[in-house]
């Protein structure tokens, strides 16, 4: 489950982590009268579970009345990234000289919690991961003990972080870990984590996902759930459908049936030089109706310019799926994105045989497959 910035910044605060004063408001009216007790300078944030927000016009500053109206008009109702913004989040612009980055996730190759650390804040860390991997000062952690007070300090002061602040640093990035432990979180982070001239840091994001599984035994998390999921239409529609679903912010929408499968194919779109759209596992033995129903939810994001349909049959029977994939798009005067099929196992052959070729690319191999949608998304967004 996905918290939005305001949510898990209360999380944070009420831990005692500094966050910036901010109110939550869905009109402009509300948007000045909350920018003018705050005091100006104020940032005006769109409240959606999406990367970027900066970069695609969600987050202005205004240093008066005329401009935190004008922000406002220009961000409610906007459609960032394929997401509806009812709600933003005014708050304190922070003055600050420095921005650094704290997060808590699991490394799953060392099969361990892993606290992370980096002077390099305000830009996408996983750019910094891939471009610079010494950049981010790491330390895994035994759940058994958590973090340890020296190893806060070691990641701090291995990531290059001034003193005048590196205590502080350590204590934001011990709390986030006691945070992410207690509440059983799947991922937490600030980024930025800003430095004022004053040499005090503040959270000027937040970030904090929690696993769904643990939600019976976290029932503060639990209440925030239905509220955090508003923002998504198309998550909402995932649980209408019973799918398992994830928004990604690529343009190769995928389809597939077991989770594995489906980590395969994204995993294949990034190494083919794609970007995956979606995770969506339509599950063991789907019916012609859910395959539709899956198509339905992949044409309706705004950001996919082709999809990748990859089936392997066991319970699935290929032949129900190609009726599944024919029934959704004979229903269209034009397909919104191109098709790519791959289909092997139960009834493969007879599946292949049912499959209208005009209005599908079928492919052999499920290497082909992707391929041939990450051309399909690329010419389309040449």
């Amino acid at each position: 489950m996905k918290l939005h910035e305001y949510q898990a910044k209360g999380v944070f605060a009420d831990a005692g982590i500094p966050t910036p004063d901010s109110e939550l408001a869905e009109t402009v009216e509300e948007v000045v009268a909350a920018a003018d007790r705050i005091g100006y300078p104020v940032a005006v944030k769109a409240q959606v579970q999406v990367g970027g927000r900066g970069k695609a016009g969600g987050i202005e500053l205004a240093d008066d009345e005329d401009e935190a109206r004008s922000a406002a008009e220009s961000i409610l109702g906007m459609d960032l990234k394929g997401y509806h913004v009812d709600r933003v989040l005014v708050e304190d612009a922070v003055d600050f000289t420095n921005e650094l980055y704290v997060g808590v996730t699991m490394d799953r190759g060392e099969g361990k919690p892993v606290a992370m650390v980096s002077t390099r804040g305000g830009v996408d860390i996983e750019e910094v991961a891939a471009e610079d991997p010494d950049a981010i000062a790491r330390e895994h952690v035994d759940p058994s003990f958590g973090l340890h007070p020296y190893q806060a300090r070691r990641a701090v002061y291995d990531a290059g972080v001034e003193d005048a602040v590196a205590r502080d640093v350590a204590s934001v990035l011990t709390t986030l870990y006691q945070l992410w432990d207690g509440r059983d979180g799947a991922d937490a982070e600030i980024n930025p984590l800003m430095v004022t001239a004053a040499d005090e840091v503040v959270a000027a994001d937040a970030v904090f996902n929690v696993d769904e599984d643990a939600l019976f035994r976290q029932p503060e998390m639990a209440d925030m759930e239905e509220e955090s999921a508003s923002g998504d239409e198309l998550e909402r529609k995932a649980d209408e459908y019973g799918f398992d679903y994830v928004r990604l912010d690529g343009n190769v929408g995928i389809i597939g049936n077991g989770a594995g499968l489906v980590m395969t194919t994204l995993d294949l779109v990034d190494h083919y030089g794609g970007a995956p759209a979606n995770f969506l596992d339509v599950g063991g033995g789907a019916k012609a109706e859910r395959v539709s129903n899956a198509l339905d939810m992949v044409f309706s994001d705004p950001n996919v310019d082709s999809v990748v349909f990859n089936i392997f049959g066991g319970i699935t029977r290929g032949d129900e799926v190609a009726k599944g994939i024919n029934a959704a798009l004979e229903g269209f005067d034009e397909i919104p994105d191109p098709v790519v099929v791959r289909l092997a196992g139960t009834n493969a052959e007879e599946g292949m045989e049912i499959l209208n070729t005009d209005l599908v690319e079928v492919e052999s191999t499920l290497e082909d497959a992707v391929q041939r949608a990450v051309e399909l998304a690329t010419e389309v967004e040449a």
